[in-house]
């Protein structure tokens, strides 16, 4: 499971009264994956982007269909549970 300390949730308002959820979650050596809900202006709907991020700027993003979010995270834990990667140490090989 995630440890709380290194997740950080806010809210930051946009233009339009609308606000949009963010997310950090601290991963090490600087970089963050930030979540946020973030509305398309030329074709008017709403994304979640997941992205990579250090120093302030993106490195890399993904964008995903809202419906989609639960999905997403629900496979990444069982993904998770069935690999036991709450016990990772990061090694690679065989040992």
């Amino acid at each position: 499971m995630a440890e709380k300390d290194k997740i950080e949730e806010a809210v930051a308002d946009i233009g339009n009264d609308t606000p949009t959820a963010y997310t950090e979650i601290k991963m090490g050596g600087g970089w963050y994956m930030a979540i946020s809900l973030e509305r398309s202006e030329r074709f008017d709907k709403e994304y979640v982007e997941i992205s990579k991020e250090r120093a302030g700027k993106k490195r890399s993003r993904f964008n995903l269909s809202p419906k989609h979010t639960r999905i997403l995270g629900e496979a990444l834990i069982r993904f998770a549970d069935e690999n036991d990667l709450d016990n990772f140490d990061g090694k690679g090989g065989d040992d």
